[in-house]
C-alpha cells in the first residue's frame, strides 16, 4: 500500500475548443456548481482551435466561486517565468486564492518552432523548466529583500521586482513522465500530473513514484509533500481501479477529461463519494 496521506481531490479537464467558447465556460461553471476543486484546461498557443487556457481562467475566475483553476500544463517553451509568475499572481488576487500553477516542458516542438518558440533536446527542456521554477518561487517570494536574481542556461533575471503577494500559498504542479522530469517533481514541485492515456498501464506508476521520491529525499523534502494528480478518462475511471490508484499508487487527486455535462455530474455525485469511503475504510483499518 502506498498512501501519502492526502485527502481527496476531485477536478475536471475541459477541452478549450474556441468553435464554442461559452460551451466550455459553462462546464467550468457546473464543474463550480457540483463541488469539483479544480477546473483545468490544456494549454497550446499554437493550436487556433484552442482558447488560449490563460485568458479563459481569467474570465472563468470571474464566473465562478470556489473552484481552483489551473491550465494542465503551462506550455513553458512559450510562456516565460516572469509572465507565468505574474499571471498567477494576479488571477490568484482576483479569484480570492484559487489559482494554481500547472506547468509543463513542452513537447510538440515542431508546433512550438513554428510559433517563434524555442526547440529543446530533452536535457535542455529538463534545465528550462528546473530554473523556471527557482525564478517563479523567487518573484513570488514578495517578503525577501532585494531584487529577483538568477543566472541560468535558459532563463536569467537580474534584479527583478518581486511579488505581489498572492491570496494563498500557489501550488506548482508539472506534468512528467521520464526519470529526469520526475527527479524535478521531487525536487520541485508541489505536485505531479501525469495523463492516464499516455500510460502502458498502471504498473509503471510505481517506478515514476520511486523517481519522484528520490529526488524529494536528496532535496531534503519529504515525499508525502508532493500531491499526485492523474488525468484520467470517465470510461477509464471505474470506481475499482480509482480504489487501485489511491491505496496503491498514492494517487489522491484525479481530473476528469470530459466535455460531457452528464459525466462530469454522474463521476462527482457517484463514483467521486464512493472512492471516498472506501479510501477511508481503508485507511482506518
Amino acid at each position: 500500500m502506498t498512501d501519502y496521506g492526502h485527502d481527496l481531490k476531485f477536478g475536471t479537464f475541459i477541452t478549450p475548443v474556441s468553435a464554442d467558447p461559452f460551451k466550455v465556460v459553462d462546464l467550468a461553471v457546473l464543474s463550480d456548481h457540483v463541488g469539483y476543486d479544480l477546473v483545468s484546461f490544456q494549454d497550446h498557443p499554437y493550436q487556433p482551435a484552442l482558447l488560449d487556457a490563460w485568458s479563459l481562467m481569467a474570465f472563468i475566475a470571474a464566473r465562478t466561486e470556489r473552484v481552483h483553476l489551473a491550465a494542465n500544463v503551462s506550455n513553458l517553451p512559450l510562456r516565460l517565468p516572469i509572465l507565468l509568475a505574474r499571471s498567477s499572481t494576479t488571477i490568484d488576487l482576483l479569484s480570492n486564492g484559487r489559482l494554481e500553477l500547472g506547468i509543463g516542458a513542452g513537447g510538440f516542438w515542431d508546433a512550438i518552432e513554428a510559433v517563434g518558440g524555442e526547440r529543446r533536446t530533452p536535457g535542455e527542456a529538463v534545465t528550462a523548466l528546473d530554473e523556471a521554477i527557482q525564478i517563479i518561487r523567487q518573484l513570488w517570494d514578495a517578503d525577501a529583500s532585494g531584487g529577483a536574481k538568477f543566472h541560468g542556461n535558459s532563463y536569467s533575471i537580474n534584479g527583478a521586482k518581486r511579488g505581489p503577494r498572492t491570496p494563498h500559498k500557489v501550488g506548482i504542479n508539472v506534468g512528467a513522465y521520464k526519470p529526469k522530469m520526475l527527479d524535478l517533481v521531487g525536487r520541485s514541485a508541489d505536485g505531479w500530473i501525469p495523463s492516464f492515456g499516455y500510460l502502458p498501464n498502471i504498473e509503471p506508476l510505481a517506478t515514476m513514484n520511486s523517481h519522484i521520491d528520490a529526488g524529494a529525499m536528496r532535496a531534503n523534502r519529504n515525499p508525502n509533500e508532493i500531491r499526485r494528480w492523474i488525468n484520467i478518462g470517465f470510461e477509464q475511471a471505474t470506481v475499482e481501479l480509482m480504489i487501485k490508484l489511491a491505496l496503491d499508487y498514492g494517487i489522491s487527486g484525479f481530473i476528469l477529461s470530459s466535455d460531457s455535462e452528464d459525466e462530469i455530474v454522474r463521476f462527482f455525485g457517484d463514483r467521486a463519494e464512493q472512492l471516498r469511503k472506501n479510501v477511508a475504510l481503508a485507511r482506518q483499518g
